[in-house]
């Protein structure tokens, strides 16, 4: 009788322990690098040539690279080369990206006279995101600048502040 208790005991031990044994699994882990977002000027922003009377006014520059003009501005038939700005922008496949505009205006600068002008009201295609086809695809930025009534003629110009961010969504 005290065998069977004993192996009655052992067996309940076995089990009581086996049911507490610890358990456990594993998972794989990896991580995938893709290219990063890039983004290059390939044409710069130019209003072509615009004359004023004394009361001013403004040229929109579509991101087509077509002109408008309000108040007492004038597009004279020489127009110049209006032409929108140009970015390329490079990266993984047919991943979607947010664009950054300037958030103010830029103040462009005859060299001769230091007279001012502003550009502001930026607008871009594609407009607040795009998709990469193929890795790639080209942002064109258009906006309004602003001229003065009795603008001082010569060539305003600035090399550094129209600046577009792109980043990955």
């Amino acid at each position: 009788m005290k065998k069977i208790k004993s192996l009655i005991m052992m067996i309940m031990i076995a089990a009581t322990t086996g049911a507490m044994a610890q358990e456990s699994a594993t998972a794989s882990s990896s991580a995938t690098i893709v290219a990063p977002i890039g983004i290059a000027q390939s044409a710069d922003m130019n209003f072509g040539n615009v004359a004023t009377n004394a009361t001013g006014g403004t040229v929109v520059l579509t991101t087509g690279g077509a002109t408008t003009k309000t108040g007492g501005v004038t597009l004279p038939a020489q127009t110049g080369t209006p032409t929108a700005a140009a970015f390329d922008v490079t990266g993984e496949g047919a991943y979607t990206y947010s664009i950054g505009l300037p958030g103010g205006p830029i103040t462009l600068t005859e060299s001769v006279s230091s007279n001012t002008m502003t550009v502001g009201t930026f607008i871009s295609n594609p407009a607040t995101t795009g998709t990469l086809t193929g890795g790639a695809q080209t942002v064109n930025v258009g906006a309004t600048l602003t001229v003065a009534g009795g603008q001082v003629p010569g060539a305003y110009t600035n090399t550094s502040d129209l600046t577009v961010t792109v980043n990955y969504n």
